[in-house]
Formats: C-alpha cells, structure tokens, sequence
C-alpha cells in the first residue's frame, strides 16, 4: 500500500543507505550483542559516519537540517531487521530534542555536535524506584548552592545508562518545581548501578544510576529552573509517537516471518497457511496492521505542522503497541513448539515486544490522557 507521508526521492535514497546500515552493521551482530547484554560504542560511531545520528538537528550544531521524515526512515529501517538493542530512536527522537528545543545556544554547541557523530551518547533519567509514570512523585533533589546545584537520587529502568556519556535528569527543587539537568560522565558523586536483566531488549543496557552529592554547574540548566516538568510534557508526544511508528513496523516484520513459516510448514499433510483459521488471523492482523499505519503517518503529518497531537499520538502509542504484543502472540501460536525456541526470531520478537505497552506511559496512562482530551 502506497504511503500516505510525502517521501521524496533524496528520502528514498537515504532509506537504501539507511537499510543497507542495519543490514550489515546490526542485524548481522544482535546476537552477539545479545549474549553480552550491551551494544558496543563502536555501531553508535558508525551509525554517525553515516549521518543517521539526529539528523533533523541543525548543519551549524553538526545534524543534517534534515526534515522528520528522516527521523522516521531510521526508525522504520532499524525495526526493520528486528533491532531491539541499538536505541537510535531514543538518542534521535526522545533526548537530542530537549537539547535542540531548551538549550542554550552554547549548550547546543558543547553537546550536539557530539551526539551527531556518536562520541556522546544520550539518555534521559525521570523514573525513579518509586515513581514511574507519576513524575510529580520524583525525589532526586536539586539543592541551589549559587552558581551550581548538588544532586542526590536514584534513578532506576535508565535506557542507555550503561553507555550514555551524557544524561538528562529530572530533578527536583526545595519549593517542590522540577528542572531538567545535563548530568555528564566523570562527573564526581555520579555512579552506575547494574546492567538491569530483562526478559526481552536483551542488548540494549538497563542501568540504574546514583547522584550521591553530584555538583552541577548552572551552566548545565537546560532551560529555566522550574520548568523541567513544562518540558518533559511537552515532548512526550513525540517519544509516543515515535515508539507507534517502531511498533508498526516491528508488527510487519512478525507478519513477514510468519507468512514465510506457514507457506512451507506442513501439518495434517498440507501447508499451515491453507488451513481456514490461519488465513483468517492473518487477514484479520494485515488489515489491522494497514489501518494502524495510516493512522500513525497521519499523526506524524500533524505533528511536522507543528499541531498539539497530545492525544493522538496517546492514540498510535496505546493502540501500536497493543497491536504489536497481540499479534507476536497470535503469530508465534503458528510456529507450535518451535516458536518457543530462541533460536527463532519470532520468539525475541515475542519477549521485546512485552515492554511497549509499558514504557513512555503505559497504555492505561494513554487512555487516561485521551479520557481527558474529551472532556472526561
């Protein structure tokens, strides 16, 4: 079906150069990366030769100047060959923005420059051992001492925290208003705690992270004090966005496989995809599938206009990723005692696809969200 996102032919280069990227510099490593529980900083170096590090920031801070749809080619491409552990999008789309939006313009010429070549690595540091989704709830403090601020807290579910050179904290002021910091490795006071193991994004680093007496100069206030939690909100609809155009393509790529599997694997003497029920799901979860991705280009549409798409990208979030743990289960059901097996894709795809209903708001805060955008 013919995309409805006005592509180019310079955007359909970039994608060519893009697959290519995944295609030999992740997919063939995952593996690998896997049994080791981390990406090596090498790929991120890689990837920035390649020009697919933040590629929409600014040519004088070191990006491309390069549209949104650039963004979304990467994260289409990245889903692609079933990358769970390289988190490209989290680095391009959920962090580098607060940089590009907040910062100084001296911020932005200390830090992107960097995060466009992969020598720095971004995360970003909200949830907290008791406070998820309730950012008001955060402790991590923030004592004003004059010209810098002393940080004490924990963070805890960190992505990229293992690796990241330089992380974003949400911390909070004695007057109970929020900021956001630039905290950056070497800093004294500031450790990492374990590589966290999960049940599925096996590659991809976990951390918990520890301030214990951090001093932070002011000159690492991204934005102005008080403000943190104004900011915060104002970028969630991209992050949500964003993991619904991940979630749809990751979606394709388990129809893809399955229809592979079902048009050789035999049983009862004749093809798994010609028994009735295994044509119905499939047409059930392809029609699905073409119906969330109309959606969700037409939410990022919106949101290249600059429009408020608070609710709408709740809506591809909550229903993408829904979309996405439904089907992997309805798709490794074909594969029998096979689809349980590691050594299939399907089965990582069964385990990495458990988190996107809970990161970045889970679904019951997206339906929350979208409750109150109609007067509820």
């Amino acid at each position: 079906m013919e995309r409805i996102l006005p592509f180019t032919e310079e955007h359909h280069q970039f994608r060519e150069m893009a697959r290519k990227f995944f295609e030999t510099e992740v997919k063939p490593h995952h593996e690998e990366w896997e049994k080791n529980h981390i990406v090596p900083k090498e790929v991120w170096r890689k990837a920035g030769e390649n020009g697919l590090l933040c590629p929409d920031v600014p040519t004088e801070y070191g990006g491309s100047g390069a549209d949104f749809l650039y963004n979304i080619i990467i994260i289409e491409e990245s889903s692609r060959v079933g990358n769970s552990g390289f988190f490209i999008s989290l680095h391009n789309d959920v962090i580098a923005p607060y940089i590009s939006t907040y910062a100084s313009d001296e911020q932005k010429k200390r830090w992107l420059p960097k995060c466009a070549s992969g020598e720095s690595i971004l995360a970003v540091a909200m949830t907290e051992p008791g406070a998820g989704s309730d950012l008001k709830s955060l402790r991590t403090s923030a004592v004003d001492k004059g010209d810098h601020f002393v940080v004490n807290g924990q963070k805890t579910f960190i992505s990229n925290g293992q690796l990241a050179d330089l992380i974003i904290t949400a911390v909070k002021h004695d007057n109970g208003t929020i900021s956001l910091v630039m905290i950056e490795e070497g800093m004294k006071g500031f450790e990492r705690g374990r590589n966290l193991d999960k049940i599925g994004l096996k590659a991809q680093d976990t951390s918990e992270l520890y301030f214990n007496d951090v001093i932070v100069p002011k000159s690492n206030l991204i934005g102005k004090q008080g403000q943190g939690f104004r900011y915060l909100m104002q970028k969630l609809a991209q992050e949500r966005l964003v993991l619904a155009v991940a979630a749809v393509e990751a979606t394709r790529l388990v129809q893809t496989i399955t229809l592979q599997y079902i048009k050789e694997r035999k049983a009862f003497g004749q093809k798994i995809g010609s028994f009735q029920n295994t044509k119905f799901k499939m047409a059930e979860m392809a029609t699905e599938l073409e119906m969330a991705q109309v959606f969700c280009d037409k939410v990022v549409m919106e949101h290249m206009k600059g429009e408020n798409t608070t609710a709408e990208a709740s809506m591809c979030k909550w229903y993408a990723t829904e979309m996405q743990k439904r089907h992997t289960d309805e798709c490794l059901q074909f594969f029998g005692g096979y689809g349980y097996m590691m050594e299939y894709p399907i089965a990582r795809a069964y385990l990495d696809a458990r988190i996107q209903t809970i990161y970045a708001g889970t679904t019951e805060i997206m339906k929350e969200i979208i409750g109150r955008s109609l007067g509820l």
